[in-house]
């Protein structure tokens, strides 16, 4: 049965995340341009969005930890039917009117919990559909899916929006998620009941325990490796997540074709960083990152050149070009030092302990973001129309993380003779 990549089994469980989370994907794209549309404001629009994350978040810790106690075929099919109830709930709400700016960020949230438990469900099935040798492949066009969806959404979002309107697109989400639990049910996936000591939250509460030790007290490079990511995702990643739909829809005037592309640029400059990120992680290091960071600083200057006044008055395509010629080079930069400083902590963390140690990285970065969505939410919002003042302040906080970042990722002084390890030092002092 395993002896390819594309079993029947594997197979359906692609095509159900294919249709899931591209229906998902459009759905949340469409929900945020119709509240910035509704609202006009950069610090609602932001809330919302950041608001609605913190579930997921909290959420995502549990997801693997059910996908290993539960039926993985049914908890998928339970998931996306869940989710096809809750798109109902919210089609009826805007056909009625009856859905103000803080229902559709409920509605947000309880999807983003959905779906931060759907996907450790599909990755943990993975391994028991396909032969070992075609794991790598697998979880490879299981990666893919996701990928794709997010380049994908925008443009089909932005493009759809226009032309049937939000409540067309919420029907059809509701359709793509119900066609997916019903294939998801002639899934088979081999499924062995494990015996609960205790109940699921302790279990986890004890699991961090572990990693936060390892963390702190047994390799505290990592701990700032974390404290790095988590400050990117405060001041860098956020400015991406709100700058740019703001500056596209409310600064540039974009329409829904033109911001549907602009955000599939975003999501494709994010695929090639990925795809560029394994020849970057051979010749970078870690004590080096600031360099790169100092480049991402530099290439903010151009595209607050971009939102200037001067710059609008020539005309659309400019401006859009320049800001978009760099703020891709930024995101291709920013996402090849993210998969290279999460490769380096890989590397240098036990086996046995790298989902701990993984799961406190994602949340630490994952709880920062949102409040830097709302801190730039504002910052757009009070700019008084001098969207370039923003922008120079996210290149002002990259500044400060490289050079923090050049003082915290030194290389550490060799160990003395009777404590060196024997594995070959520490992958910090090798690469």
């Amino acid at each position: 049965m395993k002896n390819k990549v594309f079993t029947r089994d594997f197979s359906l469980v692609v095509a159900g995340q294919i249709i899931s989370i591209l229906g998902s994907a459009v759905l949340r794209f469409a929900l945020d341009l119709y509240v910035l549309d509704l609202t006009g404001r950069a610090d609602v629009f932001a809330l919302v969005i950041a608001v609605s994350a913190i579930p997921g978040i909290i959420f995502s810790s549990i997801g693997g930890a059910i996908a290993d106690r539960f039926n993985r075929r049914n908890l998928m099919v339970i998931f996306d039917f869940s989710s096809c109830a809750v798109v109902l709930a919210l089609l009826i709400l805007l056909m009625t009117k009856s859905a103000p700016v803080a229902v559709i960020g409920v509605i947000l949230a309880i999807l983003s919990i959905i779906s931060s438990m759907y996907q450790p469900t599909v990755q943990a099935s993975v391994p028991v559909l396909v032969d070992d040798g075609k794991l790598a492949s697998a979880n490879g066009i299981v990666s893919g899916v996701g990928a794709l969806s997010g380049l994908l959404g925008p443009v089909l979002g932005g493009v759809l929006y226009g032309v049937v309107g939000v409540n067309a697109l919420v029907a059809a989400s509701g359709i793509a998620f119900f066609c997916s639990a019903v294939m998801e049910i002639f899934i088979h996936i081999p499924f062995v009941k494990q015996k609960l000591d205790k109940n699921i939250i302790p279990t986890i509460v004890d699991d961090m325990k572990v990693g936060l030790r390892h963390v702190v007290k047994v390799n505290p490079q990592i701990l700032k490796v974390i404290i790095l990511a988590a400050a990117l995702n405060l001041f860098m990643s956020p400015f991406f997540i709100i700058g740019v739909p703001y500056i596209l829809r409310i600064v540039m005037r974009s329409s829904e074709g033109l911001y549907g592309i602009g955000m599939g640029i975003a999501e494709l400059s994010t695929i090639a960083g990925a795809l560029a990120a394994g020849a970057f992680s051979k010749k970078m290091k870690l004590a080096k990152l600031y360099r790169v960071l100092l480049l991402s600083a530099l290439f903010l200057l151009p595209m607050a050149v971009a939102v200037m006044p001067f710059m609008l008055t020539l005309g659309y395509w400019p401006s859009f070009a320049l800001f978009f010629l760099f703020g891709a080079a930024i995101m291709v930069l920013v996402t090849m030092v993210s998969i290279f400083v999460i490769t380096s902590v890989q590397k240098e963390t036990p086996n046995e302990l790298m989902g701990k140690v993984m799961s406190i990285i994602m949340a630490v970065a994952q709880c920062a973001a949102p409040l830097g969505q709302v801190l730039y939410g504002m910052a757009f919002e009070h700019s008084l129309g001098r969207s370039f003042i923003p922008i120079f302040m996210a290149c002002g906080f990259t500044v400060a993380i490289a050079f923090a970042s050049k003082f915290m990722l030194r290389i550490p002084k060799p160990k003395e003779a009777g404590s060196a390890s024997t594995n070959g030092g520490s992958v910090y002092e090798r690469i």
